[in-house]
């Protein structure tokens, strides 16, 4: 452990010595502290930090948490995971020692939480506050599990938010088609929403489709992959989960209208991404196209909820859905749209009355 002054810049610099798990003595060092308390302060918080201390602060335990989420999520996870962090728990509790943090803290944040605006002004919606809280219960777990935490001070002070929505967003075919209708004028904006209203496939899957996965003849698409930008780089990976990896059938109509539309791109290959575009630009386009078409808003995501409610209206089966959409079983898919089978019991009445009938 050392802490000297750079003269010349008149800055602190540390240097902290500690073991790693394989018994290496391995140095840290840290330059541009402006005092010597500064430079002591990194230090000895470095080392809580690397004994994995109950006397580390919150900060500290973000970086341990989050290093140990690295070797089991993915890149696209982490960086979503990490702005969360980032932006609505580290700010309010990240200089606390870990141990000092109680429950009225944990009131406290809630309450701070509970006040805070989306980009657009307006207050964060009772999912997203229920995922954040979730979030920072995770991290105390963590914390108690490995680094000698006695309690998790969230379990004293409840949790806030809702799992679900108030209700469920989407479009029927008219709406659909009125919608289509007014951003025709963008041929890559027109196949995009269609693939994704006849489909059911996640915005990520659609952003990483090229023409080769696709049968032309068996009127199918391979979900192989997702794509995500991180950073200002394009990442394309595995799907969301196992059960990601699945062939979509579709309209022979939505296939023509796919090969139409690669036909008709300047220098395409089979291997080129179909949509050179992000998610937020197909926000954007959500936007204008309701604008114009004055259909009510809903997000671009919904329209896999709307996929899903035309084939419940079609009278396909809850498995098929399941498949469809990829869910990682049955009871995901009756769960988010058990509440769109609203004749589901009058039906069972019905045949049981045609049984007694028969009888």
């Amino acid at each position: 452990m050392s802490v000297t002054q750079d003269k010349a810049r008149k800055t602190w610099t540390a240097k902290a010595s500690y073991m790693n798990d394989l018994g290496e003595r391995k140095y840290k060092t840290k330059r541009g502290f402006k005092t010597k308390r500064e430079a002591k302060d990194w230090e000895s918080e470095f080392l809580k930090k690397i004994k994995g201390s109950s006397d580390m602060t919150f900060a500290s335990l973000v970086e341990v948490y989050m290093e140990d989420c690295s070797h089991r999520l993915r890149l696209t996870t982490l960086a979503g995971k990490r702005f969360l962090i980032d932006s609505k728990i580290t700010p309010f509790l990240g200089h606390r020692s870990i141990q000092e943090i109680d429950p009225k803290d944990i009131r406290k944040w809630q309450n701070w939480l509970l006040s805070q605006k989306n980009k657009n002004d307006k207050p964060l919606s009772q999912t997203y506050i229920k995922t954040i809280n979730n979030q920072l219960s995770a991290i105390f777990n963590f914390a108690v599990k490995f680094y000698g935490l006695k309690t998790n001070p969230i379990r004293m002070t409840g949790s806030i938010g809702r799992k679900t929505a108030d209700s469920m967003q989407f479009w029927t075919r008219e709406e659909f088609d009125t919608f289509i209708e007014s951003i025709d004028d963008k041929p890559d904006t027109r196949v995009a929403f269609s693939l994704l209203f006849y489909s059911g496939m996640r915005v990520g899957e659609l952003l990483a489709l090229t023409l080769s996965d696709f049968d032309l003849e068996a009127n199918t698409v391979s979900i192989t992959k997702s794509f995500s930008r991180l950073s200002g780089h394009d990442i394309i990976s595995e799907p969301k989960t196992p059960k990601s990896k699945r062939v979509i059938t579709l309209p022979g109509q939505i296939v023509e209208m796919v090969v139409e539309y690669a036909s008709k791109l300047p220098y395409y290959e089979d291997s080129q991404r179909l949509f050179m575009r992000t998610k937020h630009f197909f926000t954007h386009e959500m936007d204008r196209g309701c604008r114009k078409s004055g259909v009510k808003r809903i997000r671009v995501h919904d329209l896999r909820h709307s996929h899903a409610s035309l084939l419940i209206e079609l009278g396909v089966s809850p498995l098929a859905i399941s498949e469809r959409l990829g869910h990682e079983d049955i009871q995901t898919t009756l769960n988010t749209y058990s509440h769109l089978y609203p004749d589901a019991h009058n039906e069972v009445a019905r045949k049981l009355e045609g049984v007694i009938e028969g009888s």
